[in-house]
């Protein structure tokens, strides 16, 4: 089996994070999402991997490599535009060489991974294997109707939806899937949907299984779905303490200190984690946090937050919470006269102050 990990995309809904950086590579725990799912597909028995990439393909090539960290194999195939997942798997064909594969979409997160997935699909051979979750609001995603564990019908974001199953962005196909993608059209949206090629398998009589996941999974999309799911990753969170921490600190719970940090006069109270080489001073670090390499928190709170590397943070009189910060962020309190806001903001910053 091969495995083809979609990474394209602008990540509109992460700006202005996304603006200089790839949606797939902001970390969760102090780790890129994509890793993530690079793990699961290796972990289920996968050596032959194929990245769909965009406009940030040079970032996901630099990150990646040639993916013999993971001991698998990576292929780049270059998305000129995001023209919808079934494109996605359309201009994979060559790639792929009448493989079954798994889909994966790179920003998705599932914490029980896949490997239930690929043993069924490999047991049972069915045409194709859609991965489902119970959701709250089926509205927003596209939505599966079943017999028995049999896909009968896929609907697309349903104003009155029937079931509350929706499409976790986990797929396996066998070669029937290509005859699908080069028969269905573009959507109203100028897409190929990934929906519409699995329906046109239902319809042409192919065998089209589902998979129910019991754990929790993540689309981290938004700012809100990032902070959830690094707080679900940090829950799992083994404690190390590496660096320098001095009698004044004190740390609570699970904690991580990566090598070459410094905690000076500070209380951590975990799960927390922060990287190489950070300094922390006269601090509280609460619990769900993430501090990426090189930052600098000093006279501040943060909790339930995601710091990106080589951040600086000082002397904030509020506790900082629920933010997610890019690369080289400095946020801290100017006490020059006359008092005013100072900022230099991005496309799409979201700014909450007291």
């Amino acid at each position: 089996m091969k495995a083809l990990i979609l990474s394209g995309g602008k990540g509109t809904r992460l700006r202005p994070i996304t603006h200089t950086s790839a949606k797939q590579l902001v970390p969760v725990a102090n780790k890129p999402i994509l890793f993530y799912t690079i793990e699961a597909v290796v972990a289920a028995g996968v050596r032959e991997v194929g990245i769909v990439v965009g406009d940030t393909h040079q970032e996901i090539r630099d990150s990646c490599g040639d993916g013999s960290r993971w001991g698998c194999r990576i292929t780049y195939i270059q998305q000129d535009a995001p023209l919808g997942l079934a494109h996605a798997v359309k201009i994979a064909e060559d790639f792929i060489a009448g493989e079954p594969f798994v889909m994966y979409l790179g920003d998705n997160l599932i914490r029980d991974g896949i490997i239930n997935l690929a043993e069924e699909f490999e047991r049972e051979k069915p045409n194709a294997q859609i991965l489902l979750a119970h959701v709250p609001n089926p509205t927003e995603f596209g939505v599966a109707e079943l017999e028995g564990n049999r896909v009968v019908r896929l609907v697309e974001k349903p104003k009155e939806p029937k079931t509350d199953l929706a499409l976790v962005g986990v797929y396996m196909f066998d070669r029937t899937v290509f005859e699908a993608v080069n028969s269905i059209k573009p959507s109203w949206r100028g897409e190929l949907e990934i929906t519409d090629a699995i329906q046109y398998l239902v319809d042409t009589g192919r065998t089209v299984h589902s998979h129910i996941i019991g754990g929790w999974w993540k689309d981290t999309g938004k700012r809100e779905d990032m902070l959830e799911a690094n707080r679900l990753m940090l829950e799992d969170l083994e404690p190390s303490l590496g660096g320098q921490i001095d009698d004044a600190s004190v740390i609570h719970g699970r904690v991580v200190v990566g090598d070459g940090s410094e905690i000076v006069r500070s209380t951590i109270r975990g799960p927390v984690i922060i990287g190489a080489n950070c300094k922390i001073t006269d601090a509280y670090i609460g619990p769900f946090t993430s501090i990426n390499d090189n930052a600098v928190v000093t006279n501040s709170e943060i909790e339930h937050s995601i710091i990106l590397e080589d951040c600086c943070i000082e002397n904030l009189e509020a506790r900082m919470e629920d933010s997610l910060l890019g690369r080289n962020v400095r946020v801290c309190r100017d006490d020059s006269k006359p008092r005013a806001y100072r900022f230099m903001l991005g496309e799409s910053s979201d700014v909450s102050v007291l």
